[in-house]
């Protein structure tokens, strides 16, 4: 299909509120197009010594907004959404209007962020919704309000705005598809693609590794609060004096972090759990090469029970054994012949299958065996194609003369 030499390449953006390179559901998306010749931009965050403009395998990578996760609440949160909104827009419209993009990929966390791309729509572009976390829920859990207040209804209600004016809306698992088709979208404008694992980066790791005395346990990713850190954290402190070799990687950053430094120096944890900031998606796997076991303890609440951990999946692919809370998204896709669950919330479960899995290298060996049996045939090469063949139909419809009236369609 578009690696036929009849293929035409088409002109793609992807606007996303998040460090490009460091997230891997945006770049999969990016380089599989890039990947077969088409032209890829990407609008998103920047941090500390990032360029304003870099090229990553083949995608041109625009960081228009600095961001320091450090959010206290809601108002501060917008804010930064307003702006990066407001810069976003600008950017796409102008590149637009030099260069029309056949279709423009627009990830949330904002739902409406999907709204800075109203003037190349009305020229004639198709617009993709990606729905990464489902921003009610989301926002409930990590702010701590109800699902009754104001905020909530607004957001339910921006959620179907943003959904109605879209031509197509992805959505990360498929428990939240359920949900969405229920409360906001029709089923044909719908299609979930979870996060299967780019095994170009997910590579198994070499036979042998990991090569080194101390047992490490490893969670990469954002430092939210419905991830479980602290939960996985106060484990570690309980088998402090029965496995020493015990060692807690900690790769990522986020708004937990201070809070989750002190925990580790109130617990006087320093020399057994280390906090690394952000980290490139190749060096996270190259982490991953030398791990013995990979954690996430992600609390099953209204949010976090459903919300997929791609994680998971990563693990999976480079041959490392995984513990996982036991949430309702995790038992749709998984079984404990693949992972081993543990109670969300308690340590001491969590704790106590810390340390089987310690005591049983059998065991690792062979969740890790039947897991890469699993990603043989879940894995972003083998699932790629449907993405693809989305935007290529999207492409299609792209209107010769944009109108106003193919915002309604």
């Amino acid at each position: 299909m578009a690696t036929s030499e009849n293929y035409k390449p088409k002109k793609i953006c992807m606007v996303a509120y998040t460090f490009y390179e460091t997230d891997n559901r945006v770049r999969r998306y990016a380089e599989a197009l890039a990947k077969r010749g088409d032209s890829v931009d990407a609008i998103a965050l920047s941090r500390d010594g990032k360029k304003p403009f870099e090229v990553i395998r083949g995608v041109r990578v625009y960081r228009v907004q600095k961001r320091l996760i450090d959010e206290r609440g809601p108002f501060t949160y917008l804010w930064k959404l307003l702006m990066f909104f407001i810069r976003s827009a600008w950017l796409t419209t102008v590149m637009h209007i030099k260069q029309p993009y056949d279709v423009i990929h627009v990830h949330s966390v904002p739902d409406f962020q999907v709204f800075a791309t109203l003037i190349p729509r009305i020229l004639g572009a198709r617009v993709i919704l990606d729905i990464h976390d489902i921003v009610p829920e989301f926002y409930a859990s990590k702010f701590k309000v109800s699902d009754k207040s104001w905020v909530y209804r607004t957001l339910l209600l921006a959620e179907k705005l943003s959904i109605a004016y879209s031509n197509h809306v992805i959505i990360s698992n498929h428990l939240w598809q359920e949900k969405l088709i229920k409360r906001a979208v029709n089923p044909d404008k719908c299609t979930a693609i979870i996060n299967f694992p780019d095994l170009s980066i997910f590579s198994p790791r070499p036979p042998g590794t990991p090569g080194h005395d101390d047992f490490v346990i490893c969670y990469p990713g954002t430092l939210n609060w419905h991830q479980g850190l602290d939960v996985a954290i106060a484990a570690v402190a309980l088998l402090r004096d029965q496995a020493p070799r015990l060692k807690f990687l900690i790769v990522g950053d986020g708004p937990e972090r201070e809070k989750l430094k002190a925990m580790v120096k109130e617990q006087n944890l320093e020399n057994c759990v280390e906090l690394r900031g952000f980290t490139p998606i190749e060096e996270v796997a190259e982490i991953m090469n030398n791990i013995d076991l990979g954690v996430v303890p992600k609390r099953k609440d209204s949010f976090g029970d459903q919300a997929f951990s791609t994680k998971i999946m990563e693990f999976m692919s480079k041959g490392v054994p995984v513990i996982a809370s036991r949430t309702t998204i995790d038992e749709y896709y998984f079984n404990e012949s693949i992972l081993q669950f543990f109670e969300s919330g308690n340590a001491n479960d969590l704790a106590s299958k810390i340390m089987e899995m310690m005591r049983s290298p059998e065991k690792r060996c062979s969740l890790a065996r039947r897991a890469l049996e699993f990603i043989a045939n879940n894995n972003w090469d083998v699932k790629k194609e449907e993405y693809l063949a989305l935007v290529d139909g999207l492409a299609s419809k792209k209107s010769k003369k944009g109108t106003l009236g193919q915002i309604a369609s």
